[in-house]
């Protein structure tokens, strides 16, 4: 833990104004696999030689450490409590890639004073600041307090499978957090896809209902084919990219990963000359909105 934290404070020696992106892993139902999307991208992430740290939002019912076969001592709510400082709930699941358990009590960041509010702040600060990429691994669906946080978050990765039910879901998701920010970048993946078309046609009829009804554009990430080793890697408690590389789900997620790169590439490009923090200076107007 102490060579841990001594990298933390040698990345924060680092330029003040650079600061990680902050993405939320979401879907509009459950069981879309999307723990072990967030999981693998992160580990694929990391061998590009980026920073990955995951935070697991599903409140009260994460399995980001099943996944890896490692057990979370501490969660994000012990370091709100004010008992630990953020190293001491973190833990290292691969080299470059961290993760931090949410744990319960997070019932709404409205709900908070301001001295665990001031908290959450300084430990997302200090995250960006650490790793190139804050991932948050959300809950299915949406409640007050993920929506809060939701509205914050840079970017979003909206997984869907193929069924109806889970697109429907998936649309809805998109289109709760479009009415509240209309500025959000999404970007679709459809997951456990019997076949490349299957997959095609699911992101394609999300992305074409988000620009007929909403006026949306949206950014379609790819697809990963149903694969019978990620069901073998979950057993064994490990990543699918680390005990199959050479299997076709895990060649595609390292496709979908330079995808998303070269996309982070010319968003830099673009926006070279605005640094600023948009994520929390977000998440702070929402919390003093939350309490005029």
């Amino acid at each position: 833990m102490k060579d841990q934290a001594e990298k933390l404070r040698q990345k924060m020696l680092g330029s003040e104004t650079e600061t990680g992106r902050s993405i939320a892993v979401v879907s509009g139902k459950g069981g879309v696999g999307k723990s072990n999307f967030t999981t693998n991208f992160a580990a694929l992430l990391a061998k590009t030689g980026k920073k990955v740290v995951i935070l697991d939002m599903d409140i009260g019912m994460g399995n980001v450490h099943i996944l890896v076969g490692k057990s979370a001592k501490y969660s994000l709510k012990d370091y709100l409590d004010g008992h630990l400082v953020i190293e001491d709930v973190m833990f290292e699941m691969q080299e470059g890639v961290s993760y931090i358990s949410g744990g319960s009590g997070m019932s709404s960041l409205m709900d908070w004073s301001p001295v665990v509010f001031g908290r959450l702040i300084e430990a997302f600060d200090t995250l960006q600041k650490t790793y190139d990429f804050v991932l948050f691994d959300m809950g299915a669906g949406v409640v007050d307090w993920s929506l809060d946080l939701l509205t914050s978050i840079d970017e979003i990765i909206v997984i869907s499978t193929a069924e109806p039910t889970s697109i429907m879901d998936a649309y809805s998701m998109m289109k709760f957090i479009h009415l509240k920010d209309s500025t959000k970048k999404f970007y679709l993946l459809c997951n456990r896809a019997f076949t490349v078309e299957e997959g095609q046609d699911t992101t394609k009829r999300l992305k074409t209902v988000m620009e007929r009804f909403l006026e949306k554009e949206v950014h379609v990430l790819g697809s990963l084919p149903e694969d019978p080793v990620v069901r073998q890697a979950v057993r064994q408690q490990s990543l699918f990219t680390t005990l199959y590389p050479d299997a076709p789900v895990s060649k595609t997620m390292g496709k979908l990963v330079q995808q998303f790169l070269t996309e982070q590439k010319k968003m830099e490009e673009v926006h070279a000359t605005t640094q600023s923090n948009k994520f929390l200076t977000k998440l702070k107007s929402i919390f003093s909105k939350g309490r005029e």
